[in-house]
């Protein structure tokens, strides 16, 4: 059986058809073609699926495309400025190589800018303990954890 879910996908209204079983993040990959979103592990373990969903981060790969009807999601593709500027979180992750292969940072990305609009200035031990369902298998998480805290910083100053 399908169903028809309609939302609001990085500013834009979206809907399709779809079977009612359908994960979130495969309606975005597969419905939107929105790829940047990535699926990992299929058990919410990883993270590589997070995404924003009406201001909270998530992980896409645990809801339904049906469970966020009429909802505001934001993917790692809508979190860049219009004119294609990174989000300072973005631009962090970059000056300080906060990622190797680069598989996991949509969903660290996204997971530290909710880490940081709920806690403006997280101690490097607040970073790891609320980073800890986003999982690296590169790197030794040094980079990140001090992307996280440059972004944070720069967040702060341009809200």
């Amino acid at each position: 059986m399908s169903v028809k879910v309609s939302m609001n996908v990085n500013g834009k209204a979206v809907s399709a058809e779809v079977p009612e079983r359908t994960l979130l993040v495969s309606f975005l990959r597969e419905t939107l073609n929105m790829t940047g979103t990535h699926v990992g592990c299929d058990t919410a373990q990883c993270g590589a699926c997070t995404i924003h969903l009406n201001g909270r981060a998530i992980k896409s790969c645990n809801i339904l495309a049906m469970q966020a009807e009429g909802g505001n999601v934001t993917t790692i593709e809508g979190l860049a400025n219009a004119d294609g500027t990174l989000h300072p979180m973005q631009e962090a992750f970059r000056q300080n190589h906060g990622l190797q292969c680069g598989f996991c940072t949509p969903g660290m990305v996204m997971s530290a800018v909710d880490l940081v609009k709920n806690t403006p200035k997280p101690t490097e031990e607040q970073i790891r303990e609320l980073m800890d369902g986003n999982i690296c298998r590169c790197t030794g998480y040094h980079n990140i954890v001090k992307a996280i805290a440059a972004g944070a910083t720069s967040m702060a100053a341009n809200p």
